[in-house]
């Protein structure tokens, strides 16, 4: 997908990008390459893989969920920005939060958010875990998103106690997503969660699957989620 097809795709849904948002991409994509060639960021450096597998597919959950207005968002282990990044240039209202482990990630980020000129973004050197049981930031998201990060009842117990009541958790997966869903449900609900709908669509050209699951946050967390680093990948609630 190169930038006149992604461009086209995105406002066949009903997002238009003004010019100045191209130039972002362009800029975005360009710093992906530079930095990919010192800290290993993506496995995809063409331009029409990083269109297609990292930006649009980062933004097709707001095919799906309405992310305009001033909403904030956490990234959990977004790594190179997605998929925050992407819905934050196309929404630039939004106020992004991101949370990766590496340090290294963090100082790109912030280097791309300097080179993209936006406003409202903050990152953040942690563990997922222990950002989770922060009393700043626990249950004060109203949305938290996950892209291939791991399997949903591992991403539950890392990503839910951070949404306030009344937000939503959105999961943004594979083809594999009933499987992991039947698995997590034990995890969603001990959380405060409640799965309120999955979209399946086919990514353009390539015809690969893709799921949007969104879990509604409808009671708190209890307080002892989520258990300490490691614990959550190594004992899933199933």
């Amino acid at each position: 997908m190169i930038p006149e097809e992604f461009a086209h795709a995105l406002e066949e849904k009903g997002i238009e990008l003004t010019a100045y948002q191209r130039e972002q991409f362009a800029t975005y994509f360009k710093t992906l390459t530079e930095w990919n060639e010192k800290i290993n960021l993506t496995a995809l450096t063409a331009e029409t893989d990083v269109y297609l597998k990292h930006f649009y597919d980062s933004i097709s959950a707001a095919f799906y969920f309405d992310f305009k207005g001033p909403l904030h968002v956490c990234d959990i282990g977004a790594g190179a920005g997605f998929p925050s990044i992407p819905l934050k240039i196309c929404f630039p209202e939004l106020k992004v939060t991101i949370v990766d482990s590496l340090q290294k990630r963090i100082g790109f980020l912030n280097h791309l958010a300097t080179q993209l000129e936006l406003r409202d973004v903050a990152f953040y050197h942690d563990r997922a875990e222990t950002f989770g049981k922060n009393s700043k930031f626990r249950e004060s998201f109203d949305i938290v998103t996950a892209r291939a990060v791991a399997r949903m009842s591992v991403l539950s117990e890392l990503c839910l106690p951070l949404v306030k009541k009344g937000g939503v958790f959105i999961a943004m997966k594979g083809s594999q997503v009933k499987d992991e869903l039947s698995n997590g449900i034990a995890a969603i609900e001990l959380m405060g969660g409640k799965t309120s709908d999955t979209f399946t669509f086919t990514l353009p050209k390539e015809e690969s699957e893709r799921s949007i699951v969104i879990v509604d946050k409808v009671r708190k967390t209890p307080k002892k989620y989520p258990r300490k680093p490691g614990t959550p990948n190594k004992e899933p609630i199933e």
